[in-house]
């Protein structure tokens, strides 16, 4: 399917999904309370069964989920992308016994999960990170039936979503010291291993953000996703798939604040006639539009590339973040200029997207960031086709 048209049952999903999240979702989302998770709207989510299709979709549809949910719901959209997040590494690397326990309760709602990467000193360079995992009784730890196959989780997590409040967490932690991304490990961490402790930060952005604190926290082989000292390519690999519906979080609410756009320009009296009667404002609107749906373009061609396997998925895949979320700070930024005061009104559609907007810009790698890992795949071609020659 060429990644710029969609088919015309996936656009009545889309439609489905906007009227689902309008009527459904957000009036659970209004009763939740800011900063923390919304187990009623969560639970919903699993009902409806759109949980569950986050382990047996592709990159694309979870692309259209995300932007349909974002433009009626935004904390719908967030509620379920956390649940990904913090699920994909069990569901991709995770042993029977880890599915078997936590994926069931992920897709029905009745358990919270979350992605624990960011540290303190590791935001940006995610292999800097400091957590340590010691062998619990001395010596190297293995998987080995007659090893030692304990670990003591020391150190802290910050700017993790849906901390403190998740049933578990997928860690990263460093199991090899100087090894850089070759050291680190991911761990499934049940909430309430002892030693571990969290506490909320207070953010622009309504979602739950934390910090957790980790003192001597037990975990074995068994919590283990992946493979030991190789937990960084379970951290890259769940980014990668994610990193464009990040993009589509945007594009669902960069097209959200141009339709309230255009309805406000066709209705608003100024200078002896209509906002869009006036040139300055026809071209805002007009290149709000455009980089909409370029944005747009942009996150399902990385999407559908995700899904074909191809070679090429870093790249598009942090230029589709990108360009999606500068893209939705640019349209939702002009939205507010266009309507005046009314927007910065608290409880107005764009006063909600212009603090919902700005975060995606830094988290799951940030807009410099995305711009390196852009660089870097470019100039590795061009050694490609140097050493080729």
């Amino acid at each position: 399917m060429p990644a710029f048209s969609l088919e015309p049952e996936q656009i009545a999903w889309c439609g489905e999904l906007r009227t689902l999240a309008a009527e459904q979702l957000r009036p659970l989302a209004e009763k939740g309370e800011p900063g923390h998770v919304n187990r009623a709207l969560v639970a919903e989510l699993g009902r409806l069964g759109l949980l569950g299709r986050l382990f047996t979709s592709g990159a694309l549809d979870l692309c259209l989920m995300r932007e349909s949910l974002a433009y009626a719901c935004t904390e719908a959209e967030t509620a379920l992308a956390l649940q990904g997040l913090g699920a994909h590494p069990v569901h991709a690397c995770g042993t029977p016994a880890q599915r078997d326990r936590w994926l069931p309760k992920v897709a029905d709602g009745t358990a919270v999960a979350a992605f624990a990467l960011t540290e303190p000193g590791a935001g940006s360079d995610a292999a800097a990170l400091e957590l340590r995992a010691e062998p619990d009784s001395g010596g190297s730890v293995t998987a080995e039936p007659d090893g030692p196959a304990g670990w003591r989780l020391t150190g802290e997590k910050c700017w993790i979503s849906n901390a403190p409040e998740a049933d578990f967490y997928t860690v990263f932690a460093r199991t090899t010291p100087g090894a850089g991304a070759r050291g680190v490990t991911a761990f499934l961490v049940p909430a309430d291993r002892p030693g571990l402790t969290g506490t909320p930060l207070d953010m622009l952005s309504p979602h739950p953000i934390g910090a957790l604190d980790f003192d001597a926290v037990p975990v074995t082989a068994d919590d283990v996703l992946g493979e030991v000292d190789r937990g960084f390519r379970v951290a890259m690999g769940t980014l990668n798939q994610f990193r464009p519906s990040v993009g589509a979080f945007a594009v669902g609410m960069a097209q959200a604040a141009l339709d309230a756009t255009l309805a406000h320009t066709s209705r608003r009296d100024a200078f002896g006639g209509k906002l869009k009667d006036l040139q300055a404002v026809a071209h805002q609107v007009a290149e709000m539009a455009l980089r909409t749906d370029a944005a747009r373009l942009m996150v399902h061609a990385a999407a559908t590339a995700y899904d074909e396997g191809a070679p090429d998925v870093p790249r598009r895949a942090a230029m589709a973040k990108l360009l999606a979320t500068e893209t939705a700070q640019y349209v939702v930024d002009r939205a507010v200029q266009l309507h005046g005061a009314r927007a910065l009104r608290r409880g107005h559609l764009l006063e909600h997207l212009y603090r919902e907007v700005r975060a995606p810009r830094i988290y799951e790698g940030a807009s410099e960031v995305q711009r390196g890992i852009i660089a870097k795949e470019l100039y590795r071609d061009v050694e490609a086709v140097e050493e080729s020659q």
